[in-house]
C-alpha cells in the first residue's frame, strides 16, 4: 500500500508541476474559450455537459440535429435508433490517451477486439472496434458521418480489414455516439454489428494545451503525451487545428506473475483407454526447445534410451550420442524440457503516435458554405516474441533436412518432415522482433446549404473524400534457411567440407565457412551462433490501401400532416477502395512448394479493390399526435441500393423503424432493417499465408479404412494412427488464403436486425431515466475463414469442396498420414444468430450542500450467441458459445470473429458516480465482466471423441505420465470487477485544471485461462486488464 501512495502523490505533484509550468508559460490575459456545437445528442444514461458548452443562450426556434442512425434532421435527440453517447467530459475523466482505449470499455463490445495488449497476432499499434461479437468488419466506424478508411498491417489477417480507431485524434472529437444496430440501409455495407460515429468539434474559439502522464504500480508500462488545439470563429466561418502526440512503453509477460510462465491444463474427464486422468495445470510451453527436439523413432541409437525423443543435456557434447550427452525429452513435470516462450513475450505493446488535424468552415453566402476536415497520423510499433524454431517445418525452405552424412549428425539417420523429425528453439539468436511504421491520412471537403421547396426548409451537402495508409514492417531474427548448411559434410585437412571424404563436392553458391559451421544438435556452440547470426536477415512488408468517395445528399420536409411534416432524406454515394502488398522475397510464400525461406512469417502479395454505387432515401412520417394515449407516433422508412462491380451483384436493405409516445414519460421504440456486408479486399484477394492452429482432435485416429473417410487420405489402416500433434497439443502448418486464391468466389453476407425498447423519463422524478432495448441480429452466407479443425471435420463428414485443403504424409513410416499442411480458405460457410438485452438507467440527484451527485449503469446480457459452420451441408456442427471463452486450437474457436480466442460473458456492464462541487470533481467507475466457463463436462466441440490420453503419440500405459488437452472438463470463472477513481480541480485564475486518478485501484489480476487455450499471456489481453494498478494525471489549461 505505501508504493500506491507514493505513486499516488507523485501523480499529483507531476500534474501540479506541468500545471504551473505551463500557465506560467501564457499570458494571464488569457482569451475567453467557447464551443458553438450544436446540441449534443445524448444518450439518456451518462450524458454531461462539456467544458466548452457555451453559455444558454434565447433562441427562437430549436435548432435540428442528425442523430447516428438515422439520416433525417431532427429535434427529437431520443428516436427510434438505441444510441449510446461518451461526450467530451467523460472522455477527460478516464485518462485514457487513445479513442479505442476508451470506446472499448462499453458493454456492447464483445467477443474480442484487437488492442496494445494483443501481442501474437496485434502488435500494430491498432485498436478495433467489435460490437455485438460480430467482428471488427461488422462494425463500421464513421467519422463526422463519413466512413474511415481501414488499417493496414491485417493483410494475413483472418478478421480482415478493420479501421484503426487509434489514428483519428481525439482532441478534435467532441462526443462519440455509438449505434447498437444494424443500420446498412442508412451507411451501407459493415453496419451489422453497429456504428461508431466520432462527432468532430465545431465552431471552436481560444486554444488548449494538455500533457498526460501515467505509470502502472510495477514501475512500468509508461506513457506520456500532449496535445494542443486551437481554433478561431467569426459571422464568415471558422477554423481548428491540432497536433497530438503520446508513447507507450512495452511490457514483457515476465513483468507479471500471471504471465511468466507458460502454463498450461491437462487431463481428462473422459472414458477411453488411457483416462480418466486428473486435471493438472503444470508449467510447460514449446515442445521446440533450444536443446532440440529430437525423433529418434527408426534410427539405430533408439535401443540407448527407449523412447522416442530425446533432448541434448545442457552443457553435452552433442557429437557423442549416449545417455551421458542427451536424454529423453520430457512433455510434464519438474524435470520438463518445454520452453517457456511465455516470459519474452509481450503484454502491452511499445508505440509511439503523432497525430495533426485541421479543419473549417467557410461562408461562401447565407446560404452555401464550404467544409474541410483533415487528420493524420503516424504509429510506430513493435511487436515481441520468444525466438523462433528452426527445423523440419514444412512451409520453410531447402536445406532444413540435416542429412545423415552431415558432420554434426551422428544419430545414424537423415532428419526431415518424412520422419524422422527434428526441431529446435533459435534462443541463441535472439527474440522475433518485427518494427511496424503507418502513416494514415483522411481528408473530406464539400459544399453544403439550405433552400426552400414546398414552402419547406431544405438542407443538401455534397462531398469528396479521400483517405490512405500506408505501413512497412520490418521483420527481424529469422534466419534464411539456405544460409545454414545442414548436407553431407566433413572434416577436411584445412577445415569443414561438404560432401564426404569419400566423395568431397563443391559447396552450395552462397555456402560459407561460418554456414558449414552450424551444428543444429547444438545450437549455443560458437560456430551456431556465428552462422545464425550470418543467415539472420530483417524482412521488409510494404502495405497501401486507398479511400476515394463521392457523395451527395439532400434533406428536407416533404408536406405537413396533423401530426408534424412528413421529411426526406435521400441521396448517391460512390465509392472506390484499393488494397496492395509487396512481400520481402524472404517472407514470399511459394503456393506451389508451399515454402519460404524465412519460415513462420510467410505471406503473399496482395493486390485487389472494387466500386460501389449507391442510392439511398429515408422519409419520416408522423402519423398521430396529441391525442389521449399517443402523444405521438412516427415511423421511419428507409432503403439503400448498392451495386458492386467485381462479382458481388448487387443487394437492396430496407429500414423500418417506429416511434410511438403514449406519454410523455414513456417511450417505445423498435427497428427491423435488413443488414449486409461485402468482402473486404483481404477477404477477397489475400494471397497464401503461413499459420500455425491447432486441433483439438482428428477424426482419423485409429482409422481402419472402413468406412472410407475423404479426410484420411494416406492415413494408414490398421488401426493404430494417432495424430501427433493432437496428441502433444501441438501447432500444425496452416495456410491461409483470399477467397481469390483458393479460387472461391464470395457474395455479400446477408441478414437481419431486429431491436425493441423503451425510454422512461419520470416525470415524478426529475433527472432519472432508463432504457431497457431487446436484440437480435441473424445473419447468414457468413464470410469466415475456414479454420484447419473445420475443413477436417466438413471433409470428414463428407462435404468434399474442402478435402482438398488437406495435405498428409504419404510415406511409409513413423509419420504417414501426420498433417503436413492444411488449407484455411476464406468462403462464405455458416450462419450466426445472436441475441440479448441493453439496459441503462442514470439519475442526476438534487444538489445537496455538499455537492452534485450523478450516477448511471450501463449493460448488456447476451442471452444466445449461436454459430452453425455449414449449415445444410454434411458435417454441420452448431457452437452455443454464450458464456463460454472459446479456447485456441478448440473446434468452437471457429464462432470467433478474429484470430485466435474470443471470450463471451453472459453479462457486461459499466457504472459511475460523478460529484462536483465548484471547481472540485470526482468520479468512481466500475467495469463488470460477468462469468464464464471454458470447456464442457460432457464430450463436446474441444474433447477428443473418444477420450484418450495421449502420450508421445501413444495411449498412456496404466499409471503411465500423461499428455493431453482438456477433454471432458468445466472450468468455470468468476466475474470480474475493475475499479476506477479520479479527481480534478479547477484553477480558475490561470485557466487551469489538473486531473489525477488510479485506474484498477485494487490491482485485480486477470483470470488464468492457460497458454494451450490462449495465444496471449496465459489469458485474454482483449478483456482484461493486463497492467494492474495504473496512476495517472493531466494538466489542461486553456487560453
Amino acid at each position: 500500500m505505501k508504493l500506491g501512495v507514493r505513486k499516488l502523490s507523485s501523480a499529483v505533484r507531476i500534474a501540479l508541476s506541468l500545471g504551473a509550468v505551463t500557465a506560467m508559460s501564457i499570458t494571464t490575459s488569457a482569451f475567453a474559450q467557447t464551443d458553438g456545437n450544436q446540441p449534443a445528442a445524448q444518450n439518456s444514461s451518462n450524458a454531461q455537459t462539456s467544458d466548452q458548452a457555451s453559455p444558454p443562450k434565447k433562441v427562437a426556434t430549436l435548432k435540428t440535429v442528425v442523430v447516428t442512425g438515422s439520416l433525417i434532421r431532427r429535434v427529437d435527440l431520443e428516436t427510434s435508433n438505441p444510441v449510446v453517447t461518451i461526450d467530451r467530459a467523460q472522455i477527460e475523466a478516464t485518462g485514457k490517451m487513445t479513442l479505442g482505449d476508451l470506446v472499448q470499455d462499453l458493454p456492447a463490445m464483445t467477443g474480442g477486439n484487437t488492442n496494445p495488449q494483443v501481442n501474437n497476432g496485434g502488435g500494430t499499434g491498432a485498436s478495433t472496434i467489435n460490437l455485438r461479437g460480430l467482428g471488427a468488419k461488422r462494425t463500421l466506424i464513421l467519422v463526422d458521418g463519413q466512413r474511415v478508411i481501414s488499417s493496414i498491417g491485417t493483410v494475413t489477417s483472418t478478421e480482415g480489414e478493420s479501421p484503426d480507431v487509434n489514428a483519428i485524434p481525439a482532441a478534435m472529437i467532441e462526443r462519440i455516439e455509438v449505434l447498437t444496430d444494424g443500420a446498412s440501409a442508412t451507411y451501407g455495407s459493415d453496419a451489422i454489428g453497429g456504428v461508431v460515429n466520432f462527432i468532430l468539434k465545431k465552431n471552436y474559439q481560444g486554444a488548449q494545451f494538455t500533457a498526460n502522464v501515467g505509470e502502472s504500480d510495477h514501475n512500468d508500462g509508461d506513457q506520456s503525451g500532449y496535445s494542443f488545439t486551437f481554433g478561431q470563429t467569426s459571422d464568415k466561418g471558422s477554423i481548428m487545428g491540432g497536433i497530438e502526440y503520446n508513447k507507450q512503453d512495452g511490457v514483457e509477460a515476465g513483468n507479471r506473475s500471471f504471465s511468466k510462465n507458460a502454463v498450461s491444463i491437462y487431463g481428462t474427464n473422459g472414458t477411453g483407454p488411457s483416462a480418466p486422468h486428473p486435471v493438472t495445470a503444470s508449467v510447460g510451453g514449446s515442445s521446440s526447445s533450444p536443446y532440440g527436439h529430437i525423433q529418434i523413432t527408426g534410427t539405430p541409437v533408439q535401443g540407448l534410451f527407449g523412447c522416442s525423443f530425446v533432448a541434448l543435456n545442457p552443457g553435452g557434447n552433442s557429437q557423442l550420442v549416449n545417455t551421458s550427452n542427451y536424454h529423453c525429452y520430457q512433455n510434464n513435470g519438474p524435470t520438463s524440457d518445454k520452453y517457456n516462450y511465455a516470459a519474452l513475450n509481450l503484454i502491452l505493446t511499445p508505440q509511439e503516435r503523432t497525430n495533426a488535424f485541421v479543419m473549417g468552415t467557410y461562408n461562401l453566402s447565407d446560404n452555401v458554405s464550404a467544409y474541410m476536415n483533415a487528420y493524420f497520423n503516424k504509429t510506430s510499433s513493435d511487436f515481441q516474441l520468444a525466438p523462433g524454431v528452426y527445423g523440419d517445418q514444412p512451409y520453410v525452405a531447402a536445406n532444413t533436412i540435416i542429412d545423415v552424412n552431415n558432420y554434426f549428425n551422428h544419430f545414424g539417420a537423415t532428419f526431415s518432415s518424412a520422419g524422422p523429425t527434428y526441431n529446435a528453439r533459435l534462443a541463441s539468436l535472439g527474440n522475433r522482433e518485427a518494427t511496424f511504421g503507418a502513416n494514415t491520412g483522411q481528408v473530406n471537403l464539400g459544399l453544403k446549404g439550405t433552400f426552400s421547396l414546398f414552402s419547406q426548409d431544405w438542407n443538401w451537402d455534397t462531398g469528396l473524400d479521400y483517405g490512405h495508409s500506408g505501413a512497412v514492417t520490418t521483420t527481424l531474427n529469422l534466419p534464411n534457411a539456405g544460409k545454414l548448411y545442414t548436407g553431407p559434410s566433413y572434416m577436411s585437412a584445412t577445415g569443414l567440407a561438404c560432401g564426404t571424404a569419400a566423395a568431397p563436392v563443391a559447396c552450395p553458391a552462397g555456402i560459407t565457412s561460418t554456414a558449414l559451421g552450424f551444428n543444429p544438435f547444438d545450437l549455443y556452440s560458437p560456430g551456431s551462433v556465428a552462422a545464425l547470426k550470418a543467415a539472420a536477415a530483417p524482412a521488409v512488408t510494404n502495405e497501401y490501401s486507398s479511400l476515394k468517395e463521392w457523395h451527395a445528399g439532400i434533406n428536407g420536409g416533404l408536406f405537413n400532416l396533423p401530426a408534424g411534416t412528413v421529411q426526406l432524406a435521400a441521396g448517391v454515394d460512390y465509392r472506390q477502395e484499393f488494397l496492395n502488398s509487396n512481400v520481402d522475397p524472404l517472407l514470399a510464400f511459394d503456393p506451389v512448394a508451399g515454402t519460404c525461406v524465412l519460415g513462420s512469417q510467410c505471406v503473399s502479395a496482395t493486390r485487389g479493390g472494387y466500386n460501389v454505387k449507391e442510392v439511398f432515401a429515408e422519409t419520416f412520417i408522423p402519423i398521430l399526435s396529441e391525442l389521449p394515449l399517443v402523444k405521438s407516433l412516427n415511423a421511419t422508412i428507409g432503403d439503400r441500393y448498392s451495386r458492386y462491380d467485381n462479382g458481388y451483384g448487387s443487394t437492396n436493405n430496407f429500414k423500418f423503424a417506429v416511434e410511438y409516445k403514449p406519454i410523455d414519460d414513456l417511450l417505445l421504440r423498435g427497428t427491423l432493417a435488413n443488414v449486409f456486408r461485402a468482402p473486404n479486399l483481404a477477404e477477397a484477394f489475400n494471397g497464401a499465408a503461413a499459420d500455425a492452429p491447432k486441433l483439438s482432435n482428428d477424426p482419423c485416429n485409429g482409422y481402419t479404412g472402413t468406412p472410407v473417410n475423404p479426410a484420411c487420405v494416406n492415413v494408414p489402416t490398421n488401426g493404430t494412427f494417432i495424430n501427433q500433434a493432437v496428441a502433444a497439443n501441438n501447432q500444425i502448418t496452416g495456410i491461409l488464403s483470399g477467397a481469390q486464391f483458393a479460387g472461391i468466389q464470395l457474395k455479400p453476407e446477408q441478414g437481419k436486425s431486429f431491436d425493441f425498447g423503451a425510454v422512461y423519463s419520470p416525470s415524478w422524478a426529475p433527472g432519472l431515466s432508463t432504457t431497457v432495448d431487446f436484440w437480435h441480429v441473424y445473419l447468414n452466407n457468413t464470410i469466415t475463414t475456414v479454420n484447419a479443425q473445420s475443413v477436417l471435420d466438413v471433409c470428414a463428414a463428407g462435404n468434399l469442396a474442402f478435402c482438398s485443403q488437406i495435405h498428409r504424409n504419404p510415406v511409409v513410416g513413423p509419420n504417414q498420414g501426420q498433417i503436413l499442411t492444411i488449407g484455411e480458405p476464406t468462403a462464405n460457410l455458416g450462419t450466426l444468430n445472436t441475441g440479448g438485452v441493453d439496459w441503462s438507467a442514470s439519475y442526476k440527484l438534487p444538489e445537496f450542500s455538499f455537492g452534485k451527485f450523478t450516477l448511471g449503469i450501463n449493460a448488456t446480457y447476451l442471452k444466445y450467441y449461436n454459430l452453425q459452420t455449414a449449415p445444410g451441408t454434411a458435417g454441420n456442427t452448431t457452437y452455443t458459445d454464450a458464456g463460454h471463452f472459446l479456447s485456441y486450437g478448440s473446434a468452437q474457436q471457429a464462432a470467433c470473429p478474429g484470430e485466435g480466442t474470443c471470450l463471451f460473458p453472459r453479462w457486461r456492464a459499466q457504472g459511475f458516480v460523478d460529484w462536483q462541487l465548484g471547481n472540485w470533481s470526482a468520479e468512481w467507475r466500475m467495469r463488470y465482466i460477468g462469468r464464464f466457463q471454458m470447456g464442457s463436462k460432457s464430450p463436446s466441440q474441444d474433447v477428443f471423441p473418444d477420450g484418450t490420453c495421449y502420450y508421445q503419440g501413444k495411449p498412456n500405459p496404466a499409471g503411465g505420465v500423461y499428455h493431453c488437452s482438456i477433454t471432458g472438463a468445466e472450468f468455470k470463472y468468476g466475474a470480474i470487477v475493475y475499479n476506477d477513481v479520479s479527481f480534478g480541480y479547477n484553477i480558475e485564475p490561470i485557466n487551469t485544471r489538473i486531473d489525477f486518478g488510479v485506474n484498477n485501484v485494487f490491482d485485480k489480476q486477470p483470470p488464468v485461462l492457460y497458454a494451450n487455450n490462449s495465444l496471449n499471456a496465459d489469458t485474454d489481453p482483449s478483456d482484461f486488464d493486463l497492467m494492474g494498478r495504473y496512476f495517472w494525471a493531466r494538466v489542461t489549461v486553456k487560453f
